[in-house]
């Protein structure tokens, strides 16, 4: 059995889901069209999901021509999805893997089968997910299964009824046992309404405020913005370390490369040769004219 905290958890979510949304019934559809609606469902509101499906379905002529066209194409086509290309790549695997089955467009013989068999068929299928076959389980199988896509599984994890493991894995253990099988549509329904509010706006105080009432700890859990820091200023450049000393830097003139350039182009002026009196000098005085100056002793 589920743990009495997260089976009273989950009865809590309920009560609050059910004061701020009201359950979809799903239409009637065949099989094969119930899983191809999944497709368009998951991590979406439910009218926009109407919408794209009715697109798809009368844009081309059958299922084979939508199975043959490029994912584009269909994107094209089913362009009020958020996440319209997603949504096509998994429509158009789910129509190759369900032709490639029974060379048909047809799997209403999966009713006949053992509920288990049928599921274990379908998770054999290129582009089911646990959300697709959990909303086939529930409305065309006759199965109790709460259809669990992104959004729900972040719903469960932020009020505290999920672990990180759990939502990795697409399953939460308990689940169907907490919820009962009578309110398993209803509980489905209003869960995924939340998911997709919050899987399309995560940062909506509306949102918020219902995740809050259903548990008034889960704050920490909440989406949160990334703020981003702004820039940090260029430190200044390092000072010298004779300026850091307390020392007067020396300044290095710088070469002017020009002026000994021009300096070395110039002329050298010529210097005269000197005159023979120059380079004799004056004449020496005789050495009798020396001796008359002396004084007599």
């Amino acid at each position: 059995m589920a743990s009495p905290n997260r089976s009273s958890l989950l009865g809590r979510l309920h009560k609050v889901l059910k004061k701020h949304f009201k359950p979809q019934a799903p239409a009637e559809r065949p099989l094969l069209e119930q899983l191809l609606f999944a497709c368009c469902l998951e991590n979406t509101r439910h009218e926009t999901a109407e919408q794209a499906y009715a697109a798809v379905s009368t844009a081309f002529f059958d299922w084979n021509e939508v199975r043959v066209s490029t994912v584009k194409e269909l994107a094209e086509v089913m362009h009020t999805l958020p996440a319209a290309e997603t949504a096509a790549g998994a429509l158009k695997r789910t129509l190759q893997s369900a032709f490639e089955a029974t060379y048909s467009f047809d799997l209403e013989a999966l009713k006949k089968q053992n509920i288990g068999q049928a599921i274990n068929r379908l998770k054999k299928f290129n582009g089911t997910t646990p959300f697709t076959i959990g909303f086939v389980t529930q409305t065309a199988l006759s199965g109790h299964a709460i259809p669990l896509d992104r959004g729900a599984l972040d719903v469960l994890f932020i009020i505290g009824a999920a672990s990180e493991k759990e939502v990795q894995s697409g399953e939460v253990a308990g689940l169907e046992r907490a919820i009962a099988k009578n309110k398993g549509i209803e509980f489905g329904s209003l869960l995924h309404q939340l998911g997709a509010e919050l899987s399309l706006a995560p940062f909506s105080p509306a949102v918020h405020k219902i995740l809050l009432e259903v548990a008034p700890d889960a704050k920490d859990r909440l989406p949160k913005r990334h703020v981003k820091k702004p820039p940090q200023p260029e430190p200044p450049p390092a000072k010298p370390a004779a300026q850091a000393a307390g020392k007067k830097p020396v300044v290095v003139e710088k070469v002017d490369k020009k002026k000994i350039e021009e300096a070395k182009k110039k002329p050298v002026a010529k210097i005269p040769a000197a005159s023979n009196k120059s380079k004799s000098g004056a004449r020496k005085k005789p050495a009798a004219a020396k001796l008359a100056k002396r004084k007599p002793r």
